[in-house]
């Protein structure tokens, strides 16, 4: 499974943006798929992920604020971003979990919101 993240951009506080991330290769077995991201000097921690049923998970930080969805193949994930904060400055990473277990990652994409 191949991921190809876009849509990271320089936006002003309360602005915003969508990531999309599609997938190729073997997607048929996909069962996860989902962000991540990765603020300077921090760790990697999840955003949000939603399953080939439809439901989702949220990090606190985001509740209210992003929507994320898959398209009705199930290959492509986005994330709508509302009301972005500095705080949500960071490199944003899609993946994609098969029901083997396997995971993937795409290659991040950067996400700069100036105060």
């Amino acid at each position: 499974v191949q991921l190809q993240a876009s849509g990271g951009g320089l936006v002003q506080t309360g602005g915003s943006l969508r990531l999309s991330c599609p997938a190729s290769g073997s997607t048929f077995n996909i069962n996860t798929m989902g962000w991540y991201r990765q603020a300077p000097g921090m760790q990697r921690e999840l955003v949000a992920n939603i399953n080939d049923r439809g439901n989702t998970l949220y990090a606190d930080f985001v509740k209210g604020r992003f929507d994320i969805s898959r398209d009705s193949a199930g290959n492509t994930v986005t994330l709508h971003m509302r009301s972005l904060k500095p705080e949500d400055t960071a490199v944003y990473y899609c993946y994609a979990v098969q029901f083997s277990s396997r995971s993937h990652w795409g290659q991040g994409t950067l996400v700069t919101v100036s105060s």
